[in-house]
């Protein structure tokens, strides 16, 4: 078989040459083989998508964060050549929500001899699509934050909780279901395709990747230190503050354009948001139960 890595060298701001090193030793005693790409940040996209074609792998590896791994699922969409995912970043939101491993080589194993399995994705706005967790709102303006000023660990996150709550607005918003029509004050709304964001925190307990729908997480009232505990442990959630709903196409409008982010970047300020599941669209490699099953 023939695996295709694409590596992002900065993401989580730590080098990959370890990583690197760790794929070349793993392969250099298998029947495999190991092609290793480095991503630039430039037309990374259609580079991408050229060494696809010219190779033809039998899985394409995402090496790097949640921003990673969108980049190498958008060009295996709708294809049968699964996503293998090594969690490399600051964020790996979504490495979380499948069980993966955080050793290198435990990894490589689930890759080599996994097994793949079809999720889901959201279709946004047409031209986008959002794997994990996107949102509108408190969140969004704490990644743009991040993204902005370039902040890291613990007290990075407190200062840019900080920051966001003392701007905090209350957002008119429309939710418009294939069953209902709600109108909500809320400081954050979610689109929800998986759980956790990739701090581990439970925003949508019910949450399946592979379930054929999504769910839209309304956060009507919070404090700081909700906010605050809301990305470090699950609690109990309360429903006259969050509402949860399950849909499989919602059209958002606000008031006024809002900050909104998917899959961890920030997409600048909307009014308006449709989104639409699209079942089982990206094959991902998992890790086999012990009963030969998998975690979906």
């Amino acid at each position: 078989m023939k695996f295709l890595f694409a590596i992002n060298p900065v993401s989580g701001g730590v080098a990959k040459a370890g990583w690197e090193d760790g794929i070349r030793a793993y392969f250099s005693e298998s029947v495999h083989e190991a092609d290793l790409m480095q991503l630039t940040g430039e037309d990374d996209d259609v580079r991408l998508r050229e060494r696809i074609e010219q190779l033809r792998p039998d899985c394409v590896v995402a090496v790097g964060g949640d921003g990673t791994v969108k980049l190498v699922a958008e060009q295996l969409l709708k294809t049968t050549t699964p996503l293998g995912i090594l969690p490399a970043g600051s964020a790996n939101g979504m490495a979380r929500e499948l069980s993966l491993p955080s050793r290198l080589e435990d990894c490589l194993d689930v890759i080599v001899n996994g097994q793949a399995r079809p999720i889901d994705v959201i279709a946004i706005n047409g031209n986008n699509i959002c794997l994990h967790l996107s949102d509108i709102g408190l969140n969004a303006r704490l990644v743009r934050y991040y993204q902005r000023n370039n902040w890291r660990g613990q007290l990075g996150y407190a200062r840019g909780v900080i920051r966001v709550l003392l701007r905090k607005r209350l957002l008119t918003v429309q939710i418009r279901t294939e069953q209902q029509v709600l109108n909500r004050n809320a400081f954050m709304v979610v689109l929800a395709n998986a759980r956790m964001y990739g701090t581990g925190a439970i925003i949508n307990p019910e949450g399946n990747v592979a379930d054929g729908r999504f769910e839209v997480v309304v956060l009507r009232r919070i404090s700081f230190w909700e906010f605050l505990k809301m990305f470090w442990r699950y609690r109990p959630f309360d429903s006259s503050k969050t509402e949860i709903f399950s849909a499989t196409s919602v059209c958002i409008e606000t008031r006024r354009k809002v900050y909104f982010q998917v899959d961890g970047e920030y997409m600048g300020r909307v009014a308006r948001i449709d989104a639409e599941i699209q079942p089982g669209q990206l094959m991902v490699m998992l890790p086999q139960t012990a009963d030969g099953g998998t975690v979906l």
